[in-house]
């Protein structure tokens, strides 16, 4: 069972958001923000970016869309100023399965496929010999001379939790955890903002997402349903706002080959319908590619009712009545339907096929009311033959890594580290094979 704390503090946490649930229905909507967006809520605490290398990571903000309040978070890890991995004969790989010690096993339960081998611990923290790329106040300017000659680092994107209509990409909460990933995964991750309900109703955040992604790294992918021509790809990487190729952190140190989607609670759902449309767009969403997405305790909804539904109705933060709530909150009111492909992901005639999916690790907790449909949608996955893994977690409640009050428990880390080594299974790179 969770903590006497964890407890208390639920019960706080479910009194205050449902006094915020009920207060976003009866406040009149502002029609100056249904264009505009809201993509953070006041009463929230929100960190301010640094880019100096505080604690082995460097931030910075980018308003990415003027006509919106879309914003991204870059975290570089100071890793990334090493010199790029040295070309050579691949190393032949170790065995595919290590000894862990019980605690591990003991903490979460795992399905499917899982690659057990440690990361290395290979984090590298000197800039070339002779360039300085650091002002006085040690804040990286991101010029390179010769980005070349940079160590390429995959890039995550990374959707916030917050049941559609609050979190941010800036909070406390979720700069902590993308520094903690930055510095664990040694990748460039993106947290990506989006517009919240109910100022913006569906679709905006899901279009939010995929439009950042396509903008940021100089996709073609424009948008829900969007058709291509090779002129309009090209027209969008020279428009692009942000672009891999204009902004310099991802431009000398980003590799959009080796993506990686990492979405939270509701931000899973984004993250999977971009993984969805990266597969609908194939080679026009060059030069991103999606490796490997990670669903974190996804928002998933269905009129079926599972077990888990049934018997942890009132658990601990999110219950069932709060998150119902959201939902409302979120769907138009012609669209309200609990099988509605924002939170069903198992409806019939989903496209593209489930077999075109990448790779995906979900993270369920045990005391979390949707993770029955969450394990489900991943045992469909590995029905047709796409690498799914379940990694469920003992005692653990919704959003357990990525709560401010559980930041810092030793089950965040944990979930944490093990994220870190199912990842790099999938952004090693190919021409010099990497033995984590």
């Amino acid at each position: 069972m969770p903590s006497v704390a964890v407890k208390l503090n639920s019960v706080f946490f479910k009194f205050l958001f449902k006094r915020r649930l009920q207060n976003r229905v009866q406040t009149p909507l502002n029609e100056s923000h249904n264009q505009y967006g809201i993509t953070t809520r006041p009463e929230e605490s929100v960190s301010a970016s640094n880019p100096s290398f505080t604690d082995g990571v460097a931030t910075k903000d980018i308003h990415i869309d003027p006509f919106t309040a879309l914003s991204i978070r870059i975290f570089l890890p100071e890793s990334s100023l090493s010199p790029p991995e040295q070309t050579g004969p691949k190393t032949k790989p170790k065995s595919s399965q290590q000894v862990y010690p019980i605690s591990l096993i003991q903490r979460r339960k795992s399905y499917g496929l899982l690659n057990m081998e440690a990361p290395r611990n290979d984090m590298r923290r000197s800039s070339f010999e002779g360039l300085d790329l650091r002002s006085d106040n040690n804040a990286y300017q991101g010029y390179a001379p010769s980005p070349q000659n940079f160590k390429k680092l995959p890039i995550m994107l990374q959707f916030h939790g917050g049941r559609w209509v609050s979190g941010s990409n800036d909070s406390a909460a979720n700069d902590f955890f993308c520094r903690r990933i930055a510095k664990l995964c040694d990748v460039i991750v993106v947290a990506v903002g989006y517009r919240l309900a109910p100022e913006n109703k569906y679709p905006p955040a899901f279009e939010d997402g995929l439009k950042q992604c396509s903008k940021l790294m100089g996709s073609g992918a424009r948008g829900v349903g969007a058709e291509f021509t090779k002129a309009e790809v090209q027209r969008h990487i020279v428009d692009a706002i942000g672009a891999s190729v204009v902004e310099p952190w991802l431009a000398a140190h980003g590799d959009p080959s080796r993506c990686v989607l990492l979405g939270v609670s509701c931000g899973a759902n984004i993250a999977d319908y971009v993984a969805r449309k990266a597969v609908e767009a194939g080679k026009l969403f060059d030069p991103v590619k999606v490796v490997a997405q990670v669903l974190m305790y996804p928002f998933f909804i269905g009129s079926v009712p599972t077990e888990s539904e049934k018997k942890l109705a009132n658990t601990y933060f999110y219950d069932k009545e709060m998150c119902t709530l959201a939902w409302k909150l979120f769907l138009p009111e012609e669209e309200l339907s609990l099988d509605h492909p924002a939170g069903n992901p198992l409806i019939p005639d989903r496209s593209p096929p489930l077999k075109l999916m990448p790779p995906t690790l979900t993270i369920v907790a045990e005391h979390d009311w949707m993770r029955d449909r969450a394990i489900a949608y991943s045992e469909a996955l590995r029905n047709v033959n796409v690498v799914a893994t379940v990694l469920e977690y003992k005692d653990a409640v919704h959003e357990f890594a990525n709560l401010d009050i559980l930041l810092k428990t030793p089950q965040a880390q944990a979930c944490a580290e093990d994220i870190v080594i199912w990842v790099k299974k999938y952004i090693s790179r190919r021409d010099n094979e990497f033995s984590y």
